[in-house]
């Protein structure tokens, strides 16, 4: 049985920055229900970051997220027995959605570090608009931007 829109859940903003932006980016690093294990990462990897950016852990995440999140996106249609990669506008919640966990999983595949170190390298590189996460978005926007001859059918 439909019972129509599901409603957004408040998120409690995190104890030493005062954001549920930064709350809400713990959640999505946790495994196994180790918030603490997650916050401490976090807290960690912006204490590097606002070393190496000389900016508040606030700051670099609101820009990390103007430079990862995506604009546009790729959604697949099936129209007339063909599949089409049709471009969309990104919402805000997926864009920092989407940003998050770009940058979780770059920072997961790379190897030999700390995650905290990891996190907060890729962090920095996000940060200063490079690095694997800002790449995806860029290769994303490429391929919208290539795909843009059907957007058409988007309705």
């Amino acid at each position: 049985m439909r019972k129509g829109p599901v409603k957004k859940r408040t998120i409690e903003p995190d104890t030493k920055y005062q954001s549920t932006l930064i709350a809400k980016f713990v959640n999505y690093l946790m495994y196994g229900g180790k918030k603490i294990t997650s916050r401490k990462i976090v807290y960690d990897a912006l204490a590097i970051a606002e070393k190496k950016t000389g900016k508040t852990g606030i700051e670099v995440m609101d820009q990390v997220i103007s430079n990862v999140g995506p604009q546009m996106e790729l959604r697949s249609r099936r129209i007339g027995g063909a599949n089409y990669q049709i471009p969309y506008p990104v919402s805000v919640d997926r864009r920092i959605a989407l940003a998050f966990r770009w940058i979780i999983d770059v920072s997961r595949s790379k190897k030999g570090k700390q995650m905290s170190e990891k996190l907060a390298q890729e962090l920095v590189d996000a940060f200063n608009n490079t690095g694997s996460a800002v790449k995806k978005k860029l290769d994303t926007h490429r391929m919208a931007d290539a795909n843009k001859a059907f957007a058409h059918f988007a309705w």
